[in-house]
């Protein structure tokens, strides 16, 4: 029994080798417009490895000219902000004056003198000038 069991284990390990020997036949790669072009035409391994600086460089612009781009949309979107800011100062600017302009008016002062307790003069004023001064001394 033994040499059976030798015997189909030898048969069987020689059936894997044939197995494992044969091999598909490569197939060849149809030769049309597009094989040629990239293989015998202007794009080859060759021409691409040449061209790779030019093409990096390309890329480069194109990182550069996005990051560009990104940059003047920020800034017109600050310079959006900031002319909102500048018109709302503007807006406070203008109430403010007009409100100081109320109260600085006569009555909006002498109502004010009164609540100090200083009266306002009922006399109209007079009109000095630098001769009489010069007389008095």
């Amino acid at each position: 029994m033994t040499n059976r069991l030798r015997s189909q284990i030898e048969e069987e390990e020689e059936a894997e080798k044939k197995l494992i020997v044969e091999e598909k036949p490569r197939t060849e790669i149809p030769d049309n417009f597009l094989t040629q072009f990239f293989s015998k035409g202007i794009l080859n391994a060759d021409s691409a490895t040449r061209a790779l600086p030019f093409v990096l460089f390309l890329a480069l612009l194109g990182m550069i000219y996005i990051a560009n781009r990104h940059l003047a949309e920020r800034n017109i979107r600050d310079i959006d902000k900031i002319s909102k800011q500048v018109k709302e100062l503007s807006w406070d600017y203008k109430t403010a004056k007009a409100d100081l302009a109320y109260k600085s008016t006569l009555t909006q002062v002498a109502k004010r003198a009164d609540t100090l307790g200083i009266k306002e003069s009922m006399q109209p004023p007079q009109k000095i000038s630098a001769e009489e001064v010069k007389n008095e001394h």
